[in-house]
């Protein structure tokens, strides 16, 4: 292959990424109500999580979950744990955004989860090593955070399909718009955000 055929084939795939990410990021604007309102049902729940004492039943379930959460990335290196961290965050933004299409149902149950489960965390680690240890919840949280509340409210809008009068078309531009939006502004956020999350575990844990 010739350098300009080479040039022309990384221009091509440079300006295929820019105008994808360009379209992505316009539907996410355009989808900025329901992602308010996916961020103001997490909020809630962390202050919930967080402040409110938990029945001893879902404590049990919560507990059991980041035990064996802990058992299975305990010796795993950087790059095992990176993957790990990014598989789970990819498919829990997928499916929070997929699932909305019964309504919205999903979509709000995996916000206030992330939320109620985020303030839960965060109550028991101030409380055994005081509230300076969240900073280690910030770096990759301003990534990992928006991804999965774009996500959830991408998937609030999908649901809303049901109520337009060309239902079909609608559900279908919904869903390409939406998905152009996650592989090419939501997945970059949460590789960014896996990196930074498996470094500081592996680094400083």
């Amino acid at each position: 292959m010739t350098n300009k055929k080479i040039k022309t084939a990384k221009r091509k795939n440079q300006n295929f990424f820019s105008q994808n990410f360009k379209e992505g990021l316009q539907y996410i604007k355009q989808s900025r109500n329901f992602i308010y309102v996916a961020s103001a049902i997490f909020i809630l729940f962390i202050f919930v999580g967080y402040f409110v004492p938990a029945p001893q039943s879902l404590e049990k379930v919560i507990l059991k979950f980041i035990e064996d959460l802990i058992k299975t990335t305990e010796g795993m290196s950087w790059t095992e744990l990176t993957n790990f961290i990014l598989f789970n965050n990819l498919k829990s933004s997928f499916f929070g955004m997929a699932l909305g299409v019964v309504f919205g149902i999903f979509s709000v149950l995996t916000t206030l989860a992330n939320g109620y489960l985020l303030g839960f965390v965060s109550s028991r680690i101030v409380g055994t090593e005081g509230i300076a240890i969240l900073w280690k919840l910030f770096p990759h949280g301003i990534f990992e955070i928006p991804a999965m509340l774009i996500s959830v409210g991408l998937g609030l809008k999908l649901g809303t399909f049901i109520f337009k009068k060309k239902k079909f078309e609608s559900l279908k531009e919904y869903s390409w718009k939406s998905l152009k939006a996650f592989f090419f502004v939501v997945v970059p956020l949460l590789i960014v955000a896996a990196l930074i999350e498996g470094t500081l575990i592996i680094f400083f844990g």
